[in-house]
């Protein structure tokens, strides 16, 4: 953990070394969830300033069904043991682990947010990208840019990155955690942005999401 530390004060800023990590809860596996959320925060504690964003998400009854986390991290032996040594991981607890660098396109850190306005929902929203669509999506990059930093979206997005494959070289999809009224406005804003429109998406997800780390 501490080599991760020098890292971060040692290197140059590279965005290719953001990650962007979604675990996926197991069925049934809330209650042991729980027995363990003082493990995963203190595992989580020394990465604090690595954070870029995380929370869980959640069914309506507030049951999680997975947890998301966007971070910097030296490399991808240092994603897979964030991800694989972590102690839900370990325990069963997830069934299935989404790794992807991070290129980030809108916002800061989350908790740098200060949109949030009384009856809004926080959603994560991942689109997955039809194979072979990279060029196509580059050169969409400033439409991008300016439909998430826009009327209407700028003010809504907490954050938003591009997914890439571990190399870095390919468009693996776009992944945004934004506030907006409701699910259906949520639903709406891949396919309704530049990359959407252009039937770049093989699919897109939508999960109510929140703010996660300590109270």
């Amino acid at each position: 953990m501490l080599s991760i530390l020098r890292h971060r004060l040692t290197r140059s800023y590279d965005p290719l070394v953001e990650y962007f990590i979604y675990c996926r809860d197991r069925t049934g596996s809330m209650p042991r969830r729980m027995e363990l959320v003082e493990a995963h925060w203190s595992f989580m504690d020394p990465y604090g300033d690595a954070m870029i964003a995380r929370g869980p998400t959640l069914l309506d009854d507030e049951t999680a069904t997975g947890s998301m986390h966007v971070v910097d991290l030296p490399d991808a032996a240092a994603a897979r043991a964030f991800a694989f040594d972590e102690p839900n991981y370990r325990a069963g607890v997830y069934g299935d682990v989404l790794m992807r660098r991070w290129r980030t396109i809108a916002g800061g850190r989350m908790w740098d947010y200060t949109g949030g306005v009384d009856g809004y929902e926080r959603f994560l929203v991942i689109g997955h990208a039809r194979l072979g669509q990279g060029a196509a999506r580059e050169s969409l990059d400033d439409d991008y840019r300016r439909y998430l930093t826009g009327p209407g979206l700028g003010d809504r997005v907490i954050v938003a990155g591009t997914l890439l494959s571990e190399d870095g070289a390919e468009w693996m999809g776009t992944a945004l955690m934004v506030e907006l009224p409701d699910r259906e406005a949520a639903e709406a804003v891949l396919p309704q942005g530049p990359g959407g429109r252009a039937g770049l998406y093989e699919s897109v997800e939508v999960h109510s999401w929140e703010f996660g780390g300590r109270r």
